[in-house]
């Protein structure tokens, strides 16, 4: 692939949009964060990025050369799909799956790792659902010389040893969350001790670690505003590649989760559309087990369970929110991102919620047409995709489908051999247990 496709700028959505992300909020006074609020956690370069509305913001030299050992990633033309499917449509999809670790998520690990060598950081504490970001801030640590120790849920530490062994072999530390290493684990196992865990708890124990250690930062994969700047390289890669192609889309889909890979590859294209009135749609796929867009409330929330991040304002299911154990482990997220968030009450971004069965089918469906084992995460947005296609052949309309091939599946092939022993289920979680956790909500 063509290195002049490789920007040298990241895009930001704040610069475009047409109302402010609301401020993050101290988690004890409720008052608006100032940058030594959050020196604690991140380097002030991120924190910088955080509130910036710059709409452009330049990629450090040594970060782009490390990218260069990936990027610019394929956009590729699902050719064979388009033929299954009898459709007028054409498919499109940037492939993320060509990074080292096989997913989207390095794109912002080698950022964050880089400022925080630059301020002089020696370990870097995180989570990880089901183990890319793990993997990508390893990877990044290990290429950066900073020590790095994952907290993974307890679930996909479990169903996914692969990942979990990818990390070690970066040299990262993983422990299974919740563990008896932090107060908020202790908390968390004293009250289920046979807790599956969450992003929400795992979140918890790695700030907590960072906390503690004055040498120690935290590192966050998806749903702060400097996470999803770092990602908007995928979308303007695309751009450019669309423009030589002579193509542009008509629908950007991603799976969303906390929004880093939807907003890496939508945001960019929702930029053009603001300033220029281009007709684009945007869909986020999440799951029907954790569907913060869809069934969750726009409101301020903390982003993990012991109540110790700062508060923003997102669509949330409740910071006690535990979503039960799918297997698209990097979607169990309780929260979404703030700009996905506001994008979608400002009616720019559509929101769809699938069961996990026929998201699987249409990742089948896909491997079987173009030879690539998608990620559980990124089989949502293939299921969007298959329905925007089929709704096109229905319709006879010609219609351009982008979407966001976030990472490929081969060390989730447990998951795969769950679905073909018919051990999986579809679970739409109790409204009951959402309005529950939503009672618990800060009172802002």
């Amino acid at each position: 692939m063509d290195s002049k496709f490789l920007p040298d700028r990241w895009y930001n959505l704040m610069a475009d949009l047409p109302q402010a992300v609301p401020p993050a909020r101290h988690p004890l006074t409720h008052a608006p964060l100032s940058p030594d609020d959050m020196a604690m956690l991140f380097p002030m370069a991120c924190i910088e990025q955080e509130v910036s509305t710059d709409r452009y913001i330049p990629i450090p030299e040594e970060v782009r050369e490390i990218y260069g050992i990936w990027r610019p990633t394929p956009l590729r033309r699902a050719r064979r799909l388009e033929k299954a499917l009898d459709t007028p449509a054409r498919i499109y999809y940037k492939y993320e799956g060509a990074s080292p670790v096989g997913s989207h998520k390095p794109n912002t690990a080698v950022a964050q790792a880089y400022y925080n060598r630059v301020e002089g950081v020696k370990k870097l504490t995180t989570e990880t659902g089901a183990g890319q970001w793990g993997s990508a801030l390893a990877m990044a640590g290990a290429f950066m010389d900073i020590s790095v120790d994952v907290y993974m849920v307890k679930a996909s530490y479990d169903l996914k040893p692969g990942r979990r062994l990818i990390m070690q072999s970066f040299g990262a530390t993983v422990t299974p969350s919740p563990s008896e290493k932090t107060e908020a684990g202790r908390a968390i196992l004293a009250a289920n001790p046979d807790s599956p865990g969450s992003l929400g708890i795992a979140i918890a124990e790695a700030v907590e670690a960072a906390i503690r250690d004055p040498q120690a930062k935290y590192s966050l994969g998806s749903v702060l505003n400097h996470v999803l700047i770092h990602q908007s390289v995928i979308g303007e890669e695309a751009l450019r590649q669309m423009d030589e192609l002579g193509v542009y889309p008509d629908v950007v889909i991603g799976c969303a989760g906390g929004g880093s890979n939807f907003g890496g590859l939508a945001f960019p294209f929702l930029g053009e559309k603001l300033r220029t009135g281009r007709d684009t749609r945007f869909i986020a796929a999440e799951p029907e087990a954790c569907p913060s867009l869809t069934r969750g409330k726009y409101t301020y929330d903390f982003g993990d369970v012991a109540k110790q991040t700062p508060l923003i304002k997102m669509h949330t299911l409740g910071h006690t929110f535990v979503p039960p154990a799918i297997h698209a482990g990097g979607l169990r997220y309780h929260g979404m991102a703030p700009l996905v968030s506001l994008a979608h009450e400002l009616g720019l971004v559509e929101a769809r919620a699938y069961h996990q069965i026929p998201c699987f089918e249409a990742a089948l469906q896909f491997m079987r047409a173009e030879g690539i084992l998608p990620a559980p995460e990124t089989s949502h947005a293939i299921r969007a995709t298959i329905d925007e296609a089929l709704e096109a052949k229905e319709k006879g309309e010609e219609r351009v489908i982008l979407f966001n091939f976030s990472g490929h599946g081969f060390m989730d092939i447990t998951s795969y051999q769950a679905y073909f022993n018919g051990e999986l289920q579809n679970y739409t979680y109790p409204q009951g247990l959402v309005d529950d956790a939503l009672r618990l909500l800060p009172n802002i």
